[in-house]
């Protein structure tokens, strides 16, 4: 064996007998009886970054501490620890504990905080499942009327800002879906219920925007005998738009519409119904004559 090959093997055995060490020093705290010993060592592991072996330490004197003077503090540190370690699931299961069982502990207000930013951070991008953003956003939004004064409320009022966002995107582009498809009355009834139910969505100019083109499309595309309803339709949806928006990039486009719709409504005001009652005249008027001028030949 040649120097460099032995200096490997008798490192890596070195690096196995030091892991088998500290791990057998390790399991022997989480097997012994040692309070103290355990309570030392997992605020070493936690000072030193090692997160999940502090927590599984301060769940493991959970019970031990439970109505001593230590047990608010492995508490609290054993949420902690799950957090730094961003298992937010777990710590925020921790923190719910805590503030329920600690409501007079120094600390309480950051595990109440902490909880609220695990929540947070356990909601999914707008393309997926909402419902922890609900979640969220009524327990940040209890946080906040609750604690008006805490120091935690300029930040809270950001993660209900984001999800809100969120919430908004997601909602838009659902309705959008359908203009893609060209499913335009289910895409004005998607956009006119996103404003039902949040009359502050981001996107309202969007909204209001692709309710009239929706509608504009929809008229255009129905069989005759509909389009005169539909292009009324589309008139009330752009003159509440521009009602609203004066000044919009869409405005221009949305205005070619609306002569569009002018001048397909103009077949629908009387003007082709007395031409054709003119035709019918004529057309009578022209076989009595006829009928007239056969009887006097005879």
């Amino acid at each position: 064996m040649n120097k460099t090959r032995f200096f490997f093997v008798t490192a890596a055995l070195v690096s196995a007998f030091m892991l088998q060490s500290c791990k057998s020093e390790y399991e022997a705290l989480l097997n012994g009886n040692d309070l103290d010993a355990k309570y030392n060592a997992a605020f070493d592991y936690f000072n030193h970054g090692k997160y999940s072996k502090a927590a599984q330490l301060f769940e493991n004197m959970s019970i031990l501490t439970t109505n001593t003077e230590r047990d608010d503090t492995v508490q609290y540190y054993w949420g902690l620890s799950n957090y730094r370690f961003k298992d937010y699931y777990t710590a925020e299961t921790n923190f719910s504990k805590f503030i329920l069982n600690f409501p007079y502990s120094p600390f309480y207000e950051e595990a109440a905080f902490l909880r609220l930013d695990c929540l947070y951070r356990s909601t999914y991008r707008w393309e997926l499942d909402q419902n922890p953003t609900y979640t969220a956003i009524k327990a940040i939004s209890e946080y906040v009327i609750e604690n008006p004064r805490s120091t935690h409320v300029p930040i809270c009022k950001k993660m209900l800002d984001e999800l809100g966002e969120r919430l908004d995107t997601k909602a838009f582009e659902n309705a959008k879906l359908y203009y893609k498809m060209e499913r335009y009355n289910s895409a004005v009834v998607a956009f006119k219920n996103i404003l039902k139910d949040d009359a502050e969505n981001i996107f309202r100019e969007d909204i209001l925007y692709y309710t009239a083109k929706s509608s504009f499309k929809y008229a255009q595309n129905s069989v005759e005998s509909k389009q005169k309803e539909r292009y009324l339709a589309f008139i009330d949806d752009y003159y509440f738009f521009i009602g609203e928006i004066e000044d919009s990039p869409y405005r221009k486009e949305l205005d070619a519409l609306f002569h569009r719709a002018q001048k397909a409504l103009g077949r629908y005001t009387g003007a082709e119904e007395d031409l054709l009652e003119k035709e019918k005249d004529f057309e009578r008027e022209r076989k009595k004559l006829m009928k007239q001028s056969a009887e006097s030949g005879s």
